[in-house]
C-alpha cells in the first residue's frame, strides 16, 4: 500500500512552502479573478461595468443631490457617464493623507461613502467595490470632478494612477463626477465592444426607476449604421413605472383597464416602494424587482412582500364581498402569474447575494412591503368594485385550472394516446417515453408522403399540414379556434395552447417545422413559429421548437453527388467538391415532395447527417421578440411597411 505513496522514477517531489503563499494586494485579486466580481468576461459582465458606473450617478440622484445624468457611448469601447451631482471628494483623506479620497475610491476596495447612511440614505453601491473594480479592469480611466467652482482630472491605466491629481481651473458653471473609461482587452479579449442597443435599453430602465431624474443618451453617429437605436435621445418619465406599464401595454386589453400603480413610505423608516401591477388577457406577464435602482432578476424578500400582499389583498376582498370560500384555495401564483409587475424598493443598507446582486436577500423588508402594499391593494379593490370582481374571477380560474392539473394523475404517454382523439393524418411514432422522439411539421400531403417513408417510426412521428396556416398575431380567438390545422396541431401536441399551455405534457421532445426550402416555405415557417410564440410561448423557451434545413438543389457529377441549402452553399459546392469538373449536373427542388424517401431521409431527416436549427427568443437591436413580431406578424401593414423601408437597403438580392 505505501507504494501509492512513492514517487515514479525521475519525478521531483512538489515543494509547498511559505513562499508558495501569495498575497494579492490593492486592484490585483480584481484581474486575476474579475469573473467573482462581475460574474465573468463575456458580453454581459462588459455590460456590468457600465452598470457600476451609472448606479453610483444614479446614487447621487436618488440622495437628491443630481438630477441629470449623461450617458456617452463615444466609440465602440470607450464610454463615458456624467452627473451633475456633488462630486467625488479630492481632499486628501484622513487615513491615508498621501492620497485624495478619490484615489483612494478608485484603487482600494471595500472603500466608499455608502457604509453608512451619512452620504446617503439608501444606494445601489454597499461592499464599495463597484467603481474601484472598473477601475481595475480598464486599460484606460479618466475622471474628472467638479467641485467648488474648480475642476480636477487624474488619468488611470488598469487601476494605477499615471500622475497625481490636477486642477484643471475654474468650472463656476460644472458640478458632479464625469467618468471615462476604456475596458481592458487583456480581460475582455480583442473583439469587446459594448452594445448601443443595450445601453440605450439600460440608460431608458433607469429613468423609469427614479422619476426625478433626467437621462441623456448619446451614441458615435458610426456606431449605429442602420439601427433603430438613436443616436441622442433624453429619458424623463414623470410618472415613473406606471410610465413604463403604459409603454409594455400599449394596445393590449388588460382583465382589468386600470392598472394597480402608487408609492408609500414604509413604516418604521424602512425606505420606501413604488409599484405598477396590471393583468393583461393574453397573460403574457413580465416581472421586474429593483432595490436601489439595482435590478434583481432572481427577486428576493421586496418580491416575497408584493407576492403576499397580493394574495392576502384580493382574499381579504372576497370574503368582504362573500367570495370568501371560492377564493380559499388561492395561492400567490394564481395572483401574479401572467401579471405585469414591477416593484422598486429603496431601503437603507441591503444585502444582496453576491457582488452581482442579483437577488434582495435582506428579510427585515418583507414584512414592511407586505403591510403598506396589502393596505394600498384592499383599498384599490375597494374603490374599483367592478374592476376587482372582473380580476377576482380571473385569478379564481386560474387557480380552478390548476387545481384541475393537479388532480390528474401521471400516466405514460402510450397510455395518453388511447385517450387522445389524435388527428387522422398524424402518422405517430411507437416510443412510448417522451424523451428522443420527434414530431415533423410537413407542408402538403406529398411531402407528408415522403416523409412517412423516410422517418424512423420509433422516434419520428409526421404531420402533414395543408398549405398557409391562420396568421394568429393578426386573427381573433374564434378564427384560431375554428382553424381545423391548428386545431390537429395543438391536438397531437398534447400540451394545450394559450393560458392552458402545460409543458409537462408535451408528447415530443423535439417539435421541427419541416416546409420547402424557398419563399413560401419560409413564409409558412414564419407563421408557424409566430403561432409557437404567441400560443405556447414556454416550448420555444425551453428548447423544444426546430426548424430542419432541407437543400434546394443536388449536385452531381458520376457517381459524386452533393445536396446545396441555397445558391451561395451551391456556389461553394461547385467550387471545392466539383472543382475543375465540367458538365455537373445541377437540379434544384421544387418542394420537399419532389425528394424521394431515400434523398430526404439523408438530407433531412436522419439524426446523424442532417442540419437543424433550434428556435430561441432573442432581442434584435434593442426591440423584444414580442414587439418584432407585432411589427412582422400583427395587424397593423404600417408597422410592416416601416420595417420593410428601414431595411430595404440591406437586401442584395430577392428570390423570385
Amino acid at each position: 500500500m505505501s507504494d501509492l505513496f512513492e514517487q515514479k522514477s525521475g519525478e521531483t517531489r512538489g515543494e509547498y512552502t511559505a513562499h508558495d503563499i501569495e498575497v494579492l494586494e490593492g486592484l490585483e485579486p480584481v484581474r486575476r479573478r474579475p469573473g467573482m466580481y462581475i460574474g465573468g468576461t463575456d458580453e454581459r459582465a462588459l455590460h456590468h461595468l457600465v452598470a457600476e458606473v451609472l448606479d453610483n450617478a444614479m446614487d447621487e440622484a436618488v440622495a437628491g443631490h443630481a438630477d441629470r445624468i449623461e450617458i456617452s457611448l463615444d466609440s465602440a469601447t470607450r464610454v463615458t457617464i456624467r452627473d451633475n451631482g456633488r462630486g467625488i471628494p479630492i481632499d486628501p483623506h484622513p487615513k491615508f493623507p498621501d492620497k485624495s479620497a478619490l484615489e483612494v475610491i478608485l484603487t482600494t476596495l471595500h472603500s466608499g461613502g455608502k457604509f453608512s447612511n451619512k452620504a446617503y440614505q439608501t444606494s445601489g453601491g454597499l461592499h464599495g467595490v463597484g467603481v474601484s473594480v472598473v477601475n481595475a479592469l480598464s486599460s484606460e480611466l479618466v475622471v474628472e470632478v467638479a467641485r467648488d467652482r474648480k475642476l480636477f482630472r487624474q488619468v488611470y491605466s488598469r487601476g494605477v494612477p499615471q500622475g497625481a491629481i490636477e486642477n484643471i481651473g475654474n468650472a463656476p458653471n460644472r458640478r458632479g463626477t464625469t467618468l471615462t473609461f476604456v475596458p481592458d482587452t487583456e480581460i475582455f479579449g480583442d473583439d469587446a465592444a459594448f452594445s448601443p442597443a443595450a445601453l440605450h435599453k439600460m440608460a431608458r430602465s433607469k429613468a423609469y426607476l427614479f422619476k426625478g431624474v433626467e437621462i441623456r443618451w448619446s451614441c458615435a453617429p458610426e456606431l449605429i449604421n442602420g439601427a433603430r437605436t438613436p443616436a441622442t435621445e433624453t429619458f424623463h418619465f414623470p410618472n415613473g413605472l406606471a410610465d413604463f406599464l403604459a409603454a409594455q401595454l400599449e394596445n393590449r386589453e388588460r382583465v382589468v383597464e386600470d392598472a394597480f400603480t402608487g408609492e408609500a413610505e414604509l413604516p418604521e423608516a424602512a425606505g420606501r416602494i413604488e409599484w405598477a401591477v396590471a393583468w393583461p388577457i393574453d397573460e403574457e406577464g413580465y416581472e421586474g424587482f429593483y432595490c436601489n435602482t439595482i435590478p434583481t432578476p432572481l427577486g428576493g424578500t421586496h418580491e416575497q412582500g408584493l407576492r403576499g400582499a397580493l394574495l392576502k389583498g384580493l382574499k381579504a376582498h372576497a370574503d368582504r364581498v362573500g367570495s370568501g370560500k371560492r377564493a380559499g384555495n388561492l395561492v400567490a401564483e394564481d395572483v401574479q402569474g401572467g401579471a405585469v409587475l414591477m416593484l422598486s424598493a429603496f431601503i437603507p443598507q441591503p444585502q444582496f447575494q453576491g457582488q452581482t446582486k442579483e437577488r434582495l436577500v435582506s428579510a427585515q423588508i418583507t414584512r414592511p412591503i407586505e403591510s403598506r402594499l396589502k393596505d394600498r391593494f384592499e383599498t384599490w379593490l375597494a374603490s374599483h368594485p367592478a374592476a376587482a370582481s372582473r380580476l377576482l374571477d380571473h385569478v379564481c380560474d386560474r387557480a380552478d385550472e390548476r387545481l384541475a392539473r393537479k388532480k390528474q394523475k401521471d400516466v405514460q404517454r402510450k397510455s395518453e394516446t388511447r385517450r387522445l382523439r389524435l388527428p387522422g393524418k398524424l402518422a405517430d411514432c411507437s416510443r412510448e417515453g417522451r424523451d428522443g422522439t420527434e414530431i415533423f411539421l410537413v407542408e402538403g400531403d406529398s411531402a407528408g408522403g415522403s416523409a412517412k417513408q423516410a422517418r424512423n417510426r420509433e422516434t419520428q412521428a409526421i404531420l402533414p399540414l395543408r398549405g398557409k396556416i391562420l396568421n394568429v398575431a393578426s386573427a381573433t380567438a374564434d378564427k384560431l379556434a375554428q382553424n381545423k390545422e391548428l386545431v390537429d396541431l395543438v391536438t397531437a401536441l398534447g400540451c394545450g395552447s394559450g393560458k392552458h399551455f402545460r409543458s409537462d405534457e408535451l408528447r415530443y421532445d423535439k417539435v421541427v417545422i419541416m416546409t420547402d426550402a424557398d419563399v413560401d416555405g419560409a413564409h409558412i415557417a414564419a407563421l408557424l413559429m409566430t403561432f409557437f410564440y404567441r400560443e405556447m410561448g414556454r416550448l420555444v423557451e425551453t428548447g423544444h421548437l426546430y426548424l430542419a434545413q432541407p437543400p434546394l438543389y443536388r449536385l452531381s457529377h458520376g457517381s459524386t453527388v452533393a445536396y446545396a441549402r441555397d445558391d451561395k452553399d451551391k456556389d461553394r459546392i461547385l467550387a471545392t467538391v466539383f472543382k475543375n469538373k465540367k458538365n455537373v449536373d445541377i437540379g434544384r427542388f421544387k418542394g420537399l415532395g419532389e425528394m424521394n424517401p431515400s434523398q430526404l431521409k439523408e438530407t433531412t431527416m436522419d439524426p446523424s447527417r442532417r442540419r437543424m436549427l433550434q428556435v430561441r427568443l432573442e432581442d434584435l437591436e434593442g426591440k423584444t421578440t414580442g414587439q418584432l413580431v407585432e411589427e412582422l406578424m400583427g395587424r397593423k401593414p404600417e408597422l410592416r411597411l416601416a420595417f420593410i423601408q428601414a431595411n430595404a437597403a440591406s437586401v442584395a438580392e430577392l428570390d423570385v
